[in-house]
């Protein structure tokens, strides 16, 4: 293969600098890829995230809680000491979270992350009508890099930009974020475009990538993007739009994504000879309900979450309010919810961290998951009851809800009891913590979930002295949008800030 990795070393230029004299360096004509092959295993590294981390927003949220710097012999522990520094600004929602002089992890600067995978997806884009190869090969190449810019630049628009629907949020007025949609070097800067244009740009993007990856796929690992991921991206896009217009487009991709993969695991399935419960991971490659995965292996995103040490308190954990939501049963033959045993990361007794995966599984974290399809299909169905009063919707609902939850408890010994709601709001409001039970703690889902349901949040955040102080961040806080990395704005000097 020619070498192709030299060539795309300019990739982060276009979005954070002037590279002009960087490339005179190189020749471009002598790395450029001249087959399918050769562009597809450009895709694989510089356009997939494999373990790019882009969900680190959970220290935003009522998941998390603060639990002070554990000491040993007056001492700060030395491993928490980094994690509890990092998550400070963004657990006490401080404006000035992304400014110069402040702690900005590598995984919380999602502009960055984004924007190099976006550069790396529009290269391979712009080089496909100079490639050799069959038209079903650089279909599918254009398919996957169309879902995951626009993957990516979904992620940026609902960090950096207010919600599509949010109270006061006129979508043709509110700033969206720059849409790079080729390779070109340029100098200077790039202005927002509106949050109407970024979202139809996404859609434009999702619709075709699905479209091309339905006629032109083959199934191969979930490693790799196919007709039922981008699916499902299509009815994550249209929940979290917001609008009751896009009602029945969210559950009409969802049951395209059901059409083919409508199977859930059975958390029982995790139980081994001797009662425990162990495995790979709900995230596992190889569970059936993986749509789509990337991410490493690791249960711990070191960021804030720090290996334990000694049994002390980690300086960030699952809140109790989010723990309070799992239904524990009475003992080890009946373990209840059995979410609170297998998705958290344990401290003793007490969960603290995500384990959606584990050093067991052969890798991924994130992703797409059945189950998230059908919350979305269900919320949607709920939501169009509310405004319609159809009984069928309700009852569709619950069934979605209800198979979720069969496979979620443990029934070995004990047979799972449906839920049965006639209210449409009391409903509404079982399905927002069934919501938080099933995706707590991954793929910034509370976040979104916070800022579209206009949720406020306390935090009690204890220091390093052991005082604790209270931050709230109030209901449609203009940090629905939060503020763009200073590396950015001094770079593109016509970018414009979100208001703080």
């Amino acid at each position: 293969m020619k070498k192709l990795m030299i060539y795309f070393l300019i990739l982060l230029c276009a979005v954070f600098g002037s590279c002009k004299k960087f490339l005179t360096e190189y020749s471009q004509d002598e790395m450029r890829p001249s087959t399918t092959n050769d562009l597809a295993a450009l895709m694989y590294s510089d356009a997939y995230p494999y373990s790019t981390r882009l969900d680190n927003l959970d220290l935003l949220t009522d998941d998390v809680q603060s639990n002070g710097l554990a000491t040993t012999n007056g001492i700060p522990v030395a491993n928490y000491v980094t994690p509890f520094n990092n998550g400070i600004a963004m657990f006490t929602f401080s404006p000035a979270m992304f400014d110069a002089g402040s702690i900005i992890p590598g995984g919380a600067n999602l502009y960055e992350n984004c924007y190099s995978k976006i550069k790396g997806c529009n290269v391979v884009l712009d080089q496909l009508a100079n490639v050799s190869g069959t038209e079903q090969a650089k279909n599918l190449i254009k398919g996957q890099c169309l879902f995951l810019r626009s993957y990516y630049l979904f992620k940026l628009v609902t960090t950096y930009s207010l919600p599509y629907s949010g109270n006061g949020v006129n979508p043709e007025t509110a700033l969206g974020v720059p849409l790079i949609l080729n390779s070109q070097i340029r100098d200077g800067g790039l202005t927002r475009p509106t949050l109407k244009q970024t979202y139809d740009q996404i859609e434009k993007d999702l619709l075709e990538a699905a479209d091309l990856l339905k006629n032109n796929a083959i199934a191969t690992t979930p490693y790799r993007i196919m007709a039922p991921a981008a699916n499902a991206f299509l009815s994550r896009f249209y929940l979290l739009k917001g609008r009751n217009e896009d009602l029945d487009q969210v559950i009409r991709y969802a049951e395209l994504v059901l059409a083919e993969k409508s199977t859930l695991t059975p958390l029982t399935s995790f139980f081994t000879a001797n009662n425990a419960i162990s495995g790979t991971g709900i995230f596992d490659p190889g569970n059936v309900e993986v749509l789509w995965v990337h991410g490493g292996n690791s249960r711990l995103d070191g960021t804030y979450f720090p290996t334990i040490t000694g049994g002390s308190a980690t300086p960030y954990s699952a809140s109790q309010s989010l723990i309070s939501l799992y239904e524990q049963g009475p003992n080890s033959s009946n373990y209840g919810d059995l979410r609170y045993q297998m998705y958290f990361t344990k401290n003793g007794s007490a969960p603290y961290a995500s384990a959606k995966s584990s050093a067991n599984s052969v890798g991924g974290s994130t992703g797409f998951r059945v189950s998230e399809v059908y919350l979305n299909r269900a919320e949607a169905l709920i939501r169009r009851f509310i405004l319609t009063g159809n009984d069928a919707d309700r009852l569709k609902a619950l069934a979605d809800l209800n198979y979720l939850r069969s496979n979620r408890y443990d029934t070995r010994n004990t047979a799972y009891v449906p839920v049965s709601i006639t209210d449409a709001q009391a409903l509404l409001t079982f399905y927002q913590q069934e919501r938080r039970r099933e995706m707590a703690l991954e793929s910034n889902c509370r976040w979104q979930d916070i800022r579209r349901w206009a949720i406020p949040v306390t935090h009690s955040f204890t220091g390093a002295d052991g005082v604790s102080t209270v931050y709230t961040l109030s209901a449609n806080s203009l940090l629905y949008a939060l503020p763009i990395p200073f590396n950015a704005l001094n770079n593109n000097p016509d970018l414009s800030q979100n208001p703080k």
